[in-house]
Order: C-alpha cells, then structure tokens, then sequence
C-alpha cells in the first residue's frame, strides 16, 4: 500500500517524465504542424497498455484515457530497444485515421516488461486520394493514405529500413513524416529513461504497485464527481452540417445515465455508419478514448486535481452500436472523425449541462479547422505541403466568466503557428488574421469570438483541404437564456466580383492571387444578454468585440458617442423579448426540427438499425430526398414506403412494421 504523500510524489515523477517526453518531441520535430501546432501526444502506460501519465504543457489533450493493450498484443517478441508503430485505425483501435501515427515502446526491469512509453504524431500527409490524406469526401480507407498494421518500426535499436523506404514511396512528404517518427522515437527513449530513475527509486514492485494505485485514485476521484451530480437520464441531440457530399445533416444523440457513481453514455439513435469520412473507427470499445473526451473535460472542470489516466474511464460504459457513425465496419472512411468528435462533445456537454446545470459553460465553436496547402514554391521550385493554421473558434460563456477568445474550450491545445513562420515555410501572405466581430453569442457572459484567417497564394493549382470544416449551418448553442453563436464560413475572393462562399466544403483549388478566407465559428452565450451590465457591453464595443448594431439588438444597450444611454437603454431593454427556454439553438436549427422531429429522427434510426450495414446510408439519403412537403414520423413512415417501392431490394425491417401498425 502507498500513503497518499508517496503516492503523489510518484504521481509527480511520472507527469514529469511525461513532460519531459513532449519537450523531447516538441524540439526535435521537423513539421510545423507537430513543433508548431502541437498536434501530438506522448503517454506512459502500465504493463496492460493502459495510460498512466500525461503532459498537460504540450501536446493535444484527448488522450489520457487510451490503451494501447489490443494493439500491443498484436505484435510479438517484444526486446529491448524495440519501437512497434500502427496509423491503422481498425487494427488494435490505437490509431483513429491514418495520419495519427502511434509508437509504443517496451521497458523491460529484471527481464520483464513493467510499463511502455508511447504517444502519436500527426503526419502532415500519408499519401491518398488528397493532399494531407483527410476530406469529408473519401468514402473508405483506402482511399486515406498508406496504412500499417501494429508491427515493429525498430527493432532493438534498428530501424527497419523496408519500413521507411515504403513510407517514403507512398507519402508526399516523406522527410517530414520520418522526421517527426524519429523524434517521438527519441520521446519514448526519454520516457523509458524516467521510468527507469522511477524504478531505480521506488523498486521495481514499488512502481508497479504505485501505477496502479494511480489508476485506482483516478477512478475514485471521477465516481466522487459523478456522486455530485443528481441521478437521471439526460438526452442531448446535435448535428453536424452535412454527413457526406450528399449534403444532409449528420445527427449524433445521447442518453446520459447518470446512477450514483457511475454512467452510461447510450448513443443509441445516432446516423448509421457513412459514406463519408466522418465515421469514428471506436471498434465497439466501451471506453474508448475517443468517445470520452467530453468527458474528461467535464471530470477536470469539476474537479481540476483530478488524476488524468486510464483509471477515470472505470465507471463510464458507453453504447455504440456496430454499423453506426461512432462504430463504423471497415473499410469505412475515418479520415474526418476529428469533426465528429467535436460534434460528439458538444453532445455529451449539452447533456452535463442539463444535470449540472450551473457548472456548465454554453457550447464552444466546436469545429477546429485546419488548413493544408500544396502549393508551388517558385523561390525554391519544390513543391510545399502543410498546415497553415488552424482556425479555431471561441469558447462558451462560462459560469463565472466570458469565453475564450479564439481559443474554443475543447480544442485549446492547438497551438497557433506564427505568421512569419508560416509564410517562410509557405508561399502565401496573409492579409488577416484575428477575431472576428459579433460572432460570440450574446449572453450575460458572452461567448468568446471566432478566428478568421485570410491569406493569398501566388502559383496555379493551390490545393487546398481545410478539415473539420463545420458549424456553417448548425450553430453552438447557447445555456439558461444565452444565445448560439455566429456560424463558421469560408470564401474565395470576398468582397469581390469572383466571390466564391464554399460553405462546409473542404476542399479548394486556388489561382494565382486569389484570397481565401476562412472563419469559424463563435462560442455560445450564458445568461440572458438583457442583464449584462451595460457597461461592459460598452467595453466591447470599444474593444471591437461587439458593434454599436449588435449591441443594441442583442444586449439592448444603446450608445451615444461610446457612451451608455442609460434612459434609453432601460427603456429598450423592457421592451425586449427573453428567452426562457434552457437552450437556444438558432433560427436554422429550430426551423429544421420542425420537420426533423425527435419522433421523426428516431423513427428513421430505429428504420436503418433494422437494415443491413450496406443499406442503411443509402436508404438515409433516399429518405431524406423524399422529405419534401412532410414532416414527423409519419412523414419518415410515407417516405421509407416510397423508397420500398422504388428499390423492390430493401429490406422492410420491423421497426417500420411497428410504426405502421
């Protein structure tokens, strides 16, 4: 047994050996989108695989909760100084799209393993049907980019040259990738050489004992939170904009179960698997990572000691059924399931927000875009791939607080690359880069304002893929009388005469000259914008955040020379509607779901869950397009029996049968 001092002084020593690992990787990186953007991770686990420290300085933050075990066991004769790596996501459900590639490494004490270092960078590119490998388009893997299987990358202490030359044929920027495997290689070598000063101080037993001590704590600190919040089931529903090029929304919905310490999170009734890349290859996990990561977010806001590891998983089960958006059957495209996930989180805080209603912030933007040119560089005639930046949008006013400027809550950890950084490494110039006005909902706490980004290119056939490219049409929603947030765009040339609006399109091809503008969106407000004291509103104004419009019509506050009106702004204000209802959605999405119940949508998932896996997306979209003119369930029910009439193949499964009795 470990007394608590022990215990957290073994804590520190492994998220310092963590820390360490992500400095080892941060400053020998080759792609700005690693050194730059940050978008990696490292990770030390127990001897199963399991996470047991992170960093929380660098790197991304969706993955204290992973385990490595199912990949671990797919390669065999582990040795010292052996490195195992896969970018495949249907092999072990590690990797969750091809470029996210994961290293994991053994630590062997007295002949045995006792723990692994690993963690994942995100390659620039691994070949396939585009530039940068990820577009909602592709519609299965293999059109994503070159995969490998857990397999050994080096072997005790050697690369596997054969590896590297294949890796090298098949990606568009091969010394970018080798580059930046090679310095995760070095990370888990610092980490190795940590968890060996941990077990030259605790024992090899100590160590070993005190990790799962670690894991035990984690899980004792996430039932204590859960004991807080009141038991109940808690359903949540949103959309992303458009689940494929056929353009209709994707639905994820949850039922939170919340029973003392512990949960269920039940995503029964989200969309059948895609014909897009949207998909989020979980593998039928119940406590994936990736399925919780909203959830870790909520863990840490109630309780900021919380311990991040595998542990906090415990008391979550979360039901996703095969053939779905969110446990998709190969060979189904992942490449996108970045946006779904962000999707996903939104979900799982709109349900939290219902239980615990006052701890809760609005939602963030919710969409981190990342934009990837290819391009010509005529200063040194090679060709350049990269990130440019991501653009990510504000976060949801909070209890206490504002939201986050620029910087949307549950993607935080993406770093900005410096503008001189990036036009050295690309040919482009940018001619904007900051926050946008109005686009924070209004609230008593406002929501934090969205990115936008514009840049010019300079060479005939810019590529361009800007992933994650969402909250065009669906907005983030605002909490207890907050409203949503201003939507995402991205436009060609505006404000000219070859203004070209792409809306959730995430692939573009530019000219010479032409100037693409890219914004996304805000977060959502918290509380009624009618009490927020009138001269903070008059700060914004200064400030740029809101305009004189905006306040008047969203806040009621009226200004004369920057100045608050006090008498016409009290008059104005009394006069002005509140809205009472716990969320508030925006006027495209409650337009929507007057068409698109929660009987009708329920009625349609329960339809495709009956159908085999192959029929169920298309018979989606046939449904969909015979939508027009009917609304509910019972215009779901009309329109599934004309798809069985024009398609004799379908099957009439029994939920349809049900519904028309």
């Amino acid at each position: 047994m470990f007394d608590k001092m022990t215990l957290s002084v073994l804590a520190n020593h492994a998220r310092a050996a963590a820390e360490n690992m992500a400095h080892t990787l941060h400053r020998t990186a080759h792609s700005a989108f690693v050194k730059e953007t940050q978008d990696f991770t490292v990770m030390l686990m127990d001897r199963a695989g399991d996470t047991f420290a992170v960093p929380m300085k660098l790197g991304a933050t969706w993955y204290p909760g992973l385990t490595y075990g199912r990949a671990i066991e797919m390669v065999e004769d582990y040795r010292p100084g052996d490195v195992a790596f896969t970018n495949d996501p249907y092999s072990g459900h590690v990797a969750t799209h091809a470029p996210d590639t994961h290293l994991w490494k053994p630590v062997f004490a007295d002949g045995e393993i006792v723990a692994w270092t690993g963690g994942h960078i995100h390659n620039t590119d691994m070949g396939g049907a585009v530039p940068a490998s990820l577009s909602r388009s592709l519609t299965e893997i293999h059109q994503e980019g070159i995969r490998f299987p857990p397999m050994k990358l080096v072997r005790e202490g050697v690369f596997d040259e054969q590896i590297l030359r294949i890796m090298e044929t098949n990606v568009r920027k091969p010394t970018l990738n080798i580059g930046d495997i090679k310095a995760l290689v070095g990370a888990l070598n610092t980490g190795e050489r940590k968890v060996q000063a941990m077990i030259q101080r605790f024992g090899k037993a100590g160590f070993v004992n005190g990790v799962a001590a670690l894991m035990d704590q984690a899980e004792a600190q996430a039932r204590a939170v859960l004991t807080e919040i009141p038991d109940g089931d808690y359903v949540f529903a949103d959309y992303a904009d458009e689940d494929s090029d056929q353009a209709n929304p994707c639905r994820l919905k949850l039922t939170l179960k919340i029973r003392e310490d512990s949960a269920v999170l039940d995503f029964t009734g989200s969309d059948p698997q895609l014909a897009s890349s949207l998909n989020v290859p979980s593998g039928g996990d119940p406590r994936h990572t990736m399925l919780l990561v909203g959830v870790y977010y909520v863990l840490y806001t109630m309780n900021p000691r919380i311990l991040l590891n595998t542990g906090l998983t415990r008391p979550f089960t979360c039901i996703a059924p095969e053939g779905t958006v969110l446990n998709p059957v190969a060979p189904a495209a992942v490449g996108m399931r970045s946006l779904t996930c962000a999707r996903l989180r939104s979900v799982i805080f709109g349900a939290f927000s219902q239980a615990i209603p006052d701890r809760m912030p609005a939602a963030p933007a919710g969409n981190n875009c990342i934009v990837n040119v290819m391009t010509r560089d005529e200063r040194t005639q090679k060709t350049v791939i990269a990130a440019v930046n991501p653009v990510v949008g504000g976060g949801g006013g909070m209890p206490h607080r504002d939201g986050t400027n620029g910087s949307g809550a549950d993607a935080a950890y993406l770093k900005n690359t410096p503008i001189e950084i990036t036009e050295t490494e690309v040919p482009v110039e940018f001619v904007c880069y900051g926050l946008a006005q109005d686009s924070g909902g209004a609230g008593y706490w406002r929501g934090g304002l969205a990115t936008e980004m514009a840049f010019r290119v300079f060479a005939p056939d810019t590529r361009i893929t800007a992933r994650n490219r969402d909250r065009s049409f669906f907005r983030p929603w605002g909490v207890m009388g907050g409203k949503a947030a201003g939507l995402s765009d991205m436009v060609v040339n505006a404000g000219t005469k070859a203004e070209h609006r792409l809306g959730a399109v995430d692939t573009a091809i530019l000219e010479p000259g032409d100037v693409l503008t890219v914004r996304s969106a805000g977060g959502a407000g918290r509380g009624c914008p009618l009490d927020r004291p009138a001269e903070r509103v008059a700060r914004d104004v200064a400030g740029g955040y809101v305009s004189e419009a905006a306040a008047r019509d969203e806040y009621g506050v009226v200004l004369v020379d920057g100045a608050v009106d006090v008498t016409a702004t009290e008059a104005l204000r009394a006069s002005m509607p509140r809205h009472t209802e716990h969320f508030h959605y925006g006027p495209e999405r409650s337009t929507y779901e007057q068409q698109w119940t929660d009987g009708a949508y329920d009625l349609l998932t329960d339809i495709l869950a009956d159908l085999p896996i192959h029929w169920r997306f298309f018979v989606k979209t046939e449904v969909f397009k015979r939508m027009e003119g009917r609304s509910g369930a019972a215009g779901v029910a009309a329109a599934f029996d004309e798809v069985c009439v024009r398609f004799s193949e379908v099957p009439r499964p029994a939920a349809y049968a049900r519904a028309a009795e």
